[in-house]
């Protein structure tokens, strides 16, 4: 399984603070005027709970929304990140000026209910898949502005990241392919940013393309939307030398259904765009109480 990222890493706490900053200005704007009923010096304690079985994730976001409106609040997590809670349960306590808890209050929710999301959704699929070779990997199918926080997610539940954007790795694709005029011209020509890219990526929806991109030195392939008879054929290809050629990918289509019969095929890894995509909030809340 991934190792599950650190939370105390300055550069993810930056990110967090700065997502935080952004997702508050949106909100409160000039000033949050409902909060503003509440006497100024008023102290609180609020509990947040959560409704359903999830994985807990996004601690350093909800905690930056909170420090960010008042510096000198106290949160005490009764759940680590990274670990899985159960409904009704009280995830963490907090105690600040109640002004500031009550203007945070749906930032905080909002990193904590979409980031636990992909992180039990990815959970899932690395269940899935538990006992084959296969790595549960995420897309740059995110959420505009978003795409740290979402991948950090896919990470807390044990998932595997792909290229963070376009600038630090390569994946050619079918319209690259057409441009460039062929699978072996265009490999030739990703030899010039070998330096730069973490890694060199070639998507293929044939066994002839297949082939091709072996020939042409692909030691990264995507097998896009091939059914199941054809995908333990190209594993085959790919290892009919005696070792395995290249680290072979699917995509396109994947599900939780489909996703162990996928694996079972021998692939090194799955992507998955639903991940980040199309996750259902987990429900939280948070209830206050006077000091």
């Amino acid at each position: 399984m991934n190792d599950k990222p650190n939370i105390s890493d300055p550069g993810l706490l930056a990110q967090a603070q700065a997502d935080a900053q952004r997702a508050l200005a949106e909100d409160v704007g000039s000033g949050d005027l409902t909060a503003g009923l509440v006497d100024a010096n008023k102290d609180a304690r609020a509990k947040l709970i959560v409704r359903e079985y999830a994985i807990l994730c996004g601690a350093p976001w909800a905690q930056a929304a909170v420090h960010a409106l008042d510096p000198q609040a106290r949160l005490r997590w009764h759940v680590a990140e990274g670990q899985w809670c159960k409904p009704g349960q009280v995830v963490l306590e907090i105690e600040g000026k109640a002004r500031a808890l009550l203007s945070a209050e749906r930032t905080a929710l909002n990193f904590l209910q979409l980031l636990s999301a992909v992180a039990t959704r990815t959970a899932q699929y690395v269940t899935a898949v538990e006992g084959t070779r296969t790595q549960i990997v995420d897309t740059r199918k995110t959420l505009p502005g978003l795409r740290t926080a979402q991948k950090y997610a896919v990470r807390s539940g044990g998932g595997y990241n792909h290229r963070m954007g376009l600038f630090d790795a390569v994946l050619i694709k079918e319209n690259h392919i057409a441009a460039a005029g062929g699978i072996a011209p265009v490999m030739a020509r990703a030899v010039s940013v070998t330096g730069q890219a973490s890694f060199i990526q070639i998507e293929v929806e044939t066994l002839a393309q297949l082939e091709e991109a072996l020939n042409a030195g692909a030691t990264m392939i995507l097998l896009d939307n091939m059914d199941l008879p054809i995908l333990r054929e190209a594993v085959h290809l790919n290892d009919s030398k005696g070792e395995r050629r290249a680290v072979l990918e699917i995509s396109g289509g994947v599900t939780l259904e489909t996703v162990r019969a996928l694996a079972q095929t021998g692939v090194d890894r799955i992507s998955v765009g639903a991940l980040t995509k199309d996750v259902k909030a987990v429900d939280f809340s948070m209830r206050f109480e006077g000091l």
